[in-house]
C-alpha cells in the first residue's frame, strides 16, 4: 500500500477517536495496535510491549511525577495565600493592580511548580473572590488566572519541557532555561495589558481604598512570603543549571523544598499531606498513560514509514526550513484547540523532528517555539484546559463565555511573544546555550 494512503489512514483514524471521545492515551495505544495488525503482522505487536518498557525506564519520565508531587504539596503549603497578601499590599493601590500582582504571583508559583492547574486553581481560590468583591471587571480576572496558570508549563520547571525533551532528544536543562525569557515576556507583556486597560478604564480594576493599603512597614515586613519560594526555586533550577544534579534529582530536592515550606507555614498537616498525594497519583497516572500511548503512536509512526514519509514532504516545500516551522506551528496552534498540550507533543513530535533534522533547523530553537505554542492551547477556546480550571472555581453566575472573552487577549499577546521568539531566535537560544555547553 502506498505510503500517502497508510498516512491517510493514520490521520483519518486520529481524527475519528478525538472526535468520538475516545480517551486520548488509550485512543493511542490502542490505534497502534489495531494498525500495526493491519500493516504489518502480529510479530509487530511486540514493538508495542518494547515501546511501553521504554518509556517506563526513561530515566528523565522519573522527574515527572517528583515535579507533580511537589507542586501538589505546594499548592496546600499556603505559600501562594502569603504571596497574594504581599502582593495585595505592594501592588493595591495601582488600578489594576490586584490583577497584575495575580499575574507575578502565577510566575512565583509557575518557577516551582512545572505544572498548569497549580496557579490557575490556587489563585482562582483565593484571588478571585477578593478582586469579585472588589468590583473588578471579571473577563480580566479570569484570563489572568487562566493565563497566569498556563506559565506553569512555560517557566521552568516544566512537566510538559520535560515530555518534550524525552520525545525530540533535546536538552531538558536547555530547554529549561530557554523557557525563562519568553515566560518573562510573556508576563510583563499581561501586566502592560492590565495597566493600559485599568488606566483607561477605571472602574475595571479600581484601587484598594486608603485603609487597606498598609502602611510602609507592613509593606515591608510582608516580603518575607517571597523568601520560600525563591528559595526553592534557588534549590532546584540552581543544581540543574550548575551541572550538580540532573533534572530528575533536582526535582527531588524540590519535593523537599515544598515540605519545608508546607512545615514552615504550619500546614504540614496529614489531611493535607494525604490530599496532594492522592492528586499527585491521579495527575502522574493521567500523564504517565499518556506517556506510554505516545510510544506506541511513535512506534505506529516510524515502524509503517510514515514519518520520514511526512519527513520528506516537509522537506520537500519549496518554503524553505522557516516556513516549514510556521506550518508545523500552524498545525500544532489549531490542534491546541482541541487536545490536550501533552498528547499534541506525542502525536506530533515522532512526526516533527525527523524533518527539522533533515533541514538543519536547530532542535533547541524548534522545541522551545512548539511548547509555546503548545501552551497557548491551555488558553485558547474552546477547550483550553485551565479555562475548565477556572470555570470549576469560578463563581456560579460565571459562563464559559466570560472565560472565553477573557482568556482571548492573554492568548493573542503569548501569540505575539511567540511570533517575536520566531523572528529572533536568540530570544529562545542564546541564555542555553551559553549557560550549558
Amino acid at each position: 500500500m502506498d505510503l500517502w494512503i497508510v498516512s491517510l489512514i493514520i490521520g483519518f483514524a486520529l481524527l475519528l477517536i478525538l472526535v468520538i471521545g475516545v480517551p486520548i492515551t488509550f485512543g493511542l495505544t490502542g490505534l497502534s495496535v489495531v494498525l500495526l495488525l493491519i500493516f504489518r503482522d502480529a510479530d509487530a505487536l511486540y514493538l508495542i510491549i518494547a515501546a511501553t518498557l521504554k518509556q517506563m525506564s526513561t530515566d528523565i519520565f522519573i522527574a515527572v511525577p517528583l515535579f507533580i508531587l511537589m507542586a501538589t504539596i505546594l499548592q496546600f503549603s499556603g505559600v501562594a495565600g502569603d504571596l497574594y497578601e504581599s502582593m495585595h499590599k505592594w501592588v493595591g493601590p495601582v488600578k489594576g493592580g490586584l490583577a497584575s500582582g495575580t499575574v507575578v504571583i502565577c510566575t512565583i508559583i509557575a518557577a516551582i511548580s512545572g505544572v498548569a492547574a497549580t496557579a490557575t486553581t490556587t489563585m482562582g481560590l483565593i484571588a478571585l473572590p477578593e478582586m469579585h468583591k472588589r468590583g473588578y471587571y471579571m473577563p480580566i480576572v479570569l484570563g489572568a488566572i487562566a493565563g497566569g496558570g498556563a506559565l506553569g508549563v512555560l517557566i521552568p520547571p516544566s512537566v510538559l519541557m520535560i515530555i518534550v525533551g524525552g520525545y525530540s532528544g533535546v536538552s531538558v536543562g536547555k530547554l529549561f532555561i530557554g523557557g525563562i525569557l519568553p515566560g518573562i515576556l510573556v508576563s510583563l507583556s499581561w501586566v502592560i495589558y492590565i495597566t493600559i486597560r485599568c488606566a483607561i478604564r477605571k472602574m475595571e480594576g479600581p484601587a484598594l481604598p486608603e485603609e487597606e493599603r498598609g502602611t510602609l512597614w507592613e509593606k515591608i515586613v510582608s516580603l518575607r512570603a517571597l523568601v520560600l519560594p525563591f528559595l526553592v526555586i534557588a534549590l532546584v533550577l540552581g543544581e540543574i543549571y550548575g551541572g550538580i544534579c540532573t533534572p530528575t534529582e533536582a526535582a527531588s530536592f524540590g519535593v523537599f523544598g515544598a515540605l519545608v515550606c508546607a512545615a514552615v507555614n504550619r500546614k504540614l498537616r496529614w489531611s493535607n499531606m494525604s490530599q496532594a498525594l492522592i492528586t499527585a497519583a491521579r495527575i502522574t497516572g493521567m500523564v504517565m498513560w499518556l506517556v506510554i500511548g505516545g510510544g506506541c503512536y511513535s512506534v505506529l509512526i516510524s515502524s509503517t514509514g510514515v514519518g520520514a514519509f511526512v519527513s520528506n514532504v516537509l522537506t520537500g516545500l519549496p518554503t524553505g526550513p522557516s516556513g516549514v516551522v510556521l506550518i508545523m506551528l500552524g498545525v500544532v496552534f489549531v490542534m491546541g484547540m482541541f487536545i490536550d498540550p501533552v498528547a499534541i507533543s506525542m502525536i506530533c513530535i515522532p512526526i516533527f523532528m525527523p524533518a527539522i533534522l533533515r533541514l538543519g533547523i536547530d532542535p533547541l530553537w524548534s522545541m522551545l517555539l512548539f511548547t509555546i505554542c503548545v501552551i497557548v492551547g491551555y488558553i485558547t477556546p474552546p477547550f483550553g484546559i485551565n479555562l475548565f480550571y477556572m470555570k470549576g472555581v469560578a463563581p456560579e453566575e460565571t459562563t464559559m463565555m466570560d472565560i472565553y472573552r477573557g482568556a482571548v487577549p492573554y492568548a493573542l499577546l503569548m501569540v505575539i511573544v511567540l511570533v517575536f521568539c520566531f523572528k529572533f531566535p536568540s530570544l529562545l537560544i542564546w541564555l542555553p546555550n551559553t549557560m550549558i555547553k
